[in-house]
């Protein structure tokens, strides 16, 4: 019997993904053979030294890279070989998206790029959709910026657009990439509060990656990566104790590497 990522509970999953850039000597592996699932409506941090691989295993995950080999889901989807047209269609409807950079579109006003996902879409939000959106900008504390450009926006303003898009269609599964990376530690905090609350009072998915310790300790569960490979799957744990395992993982690499040479 096929068991089915519904079964599992997974919102979106990989199995044994690689994925490599370059060939011959100077091939980098950016991922070996990384098996892993998003829990349904859990907040999950991905977290690693730069080069882990943590960035390269998001966007695989959500159809925005293809592996080299392996499989990726997202629900019983198998997004491993579909078309262009296909993935995009399929993240427009099921998947959002918060990057460190915003992405906000500069011609628009903050509720032309909030309501974005309906216009690619085709269609206009529903009044429930409407009223949820009501909700996020209010919550978000937007109601007085909605006619306003990225570019008289503050980095925090425009973070919270961004949230506020990605969160509009109510989708199965955002994935945010550094989404506190740009902001002030204030900005940060809300920012994380509304992701773990998307997870916990709306039942969405989170996948976070982040370098930051705080911000992973609002996550339900933290994925370590480590050289392309999942090095550590832990529940919910505090700054310091995030601090302390990637500090060890790190004195351990530095180690490894000095008896190698």
């Amino acid at each position: 019997m096929e068991i089915t990522s519904t079964d599992l509970g997974l919102a979106a999953r990989v199995q044994q993904l690689t994925k490599t850039y370059g060939t011959g000597e100077g091939a980098v592996h950016a991922l070996e053979g990384v098996s892993v699932g998003i829990r349904r409506g859990e907040f999950t941090a991905i977290m690693g030294p730069s080069g882990s691989g943590k960035s390269t295993l998001m966007h695989i995950m959500a159809g925005l890279d293809a592996p080299t080999s392996g499989r990726a889901w997202i629900g019983d989807t198998d997004i491993t070989g579909l078309s262009d047209l296909e993935l995009t269609i399929l993240r427009r409807r099921r998947v959002g998206f918060v990057f460190q950079s915003f992405n906000l579109v500069p011609t628009l006003d903050a509720i032309g790029n909030i309501l974005l996902p309906f216009d690619l879409d085709g269609r206009r939000p529903s009044t429930l959709e409407r009223a949820r959106i009501d909700g996020l900008v209010e919550t978000l504390g937007l109601t007085s910026r909605l006619r306003h450009r990225p570019h008289e926006l503050s980095g925090g303003q425009q973070q919270r657009v961004a949230i506020a898009r990605a969160l509009a269609t109510a989708p199965d599964l955002v994935f945010a990439d550094e989404p506190t990376g740009n902001l002030d530690s204030r900005s940060g905090r809300e920012v994380l509060a509304l992701l773990a609350a998307a997870s916990r009072e709306h039942g969405q998915s989170i996948a976070m990656v982040t370098h930051d310790p705080i911000a992973a300790s609002h996550a339900d569960r933290v994925l370590f990566l480590g050289d392309g490979r999942i090095v550590a799957d832990k529940p919910r744990q505090s700054a310091d104790e995030i601090s302390s395992w990637m500090l060890a993982s790190e004195l351990h690499d530095t180690k490894t590497a000095a008896v190698t040479s």
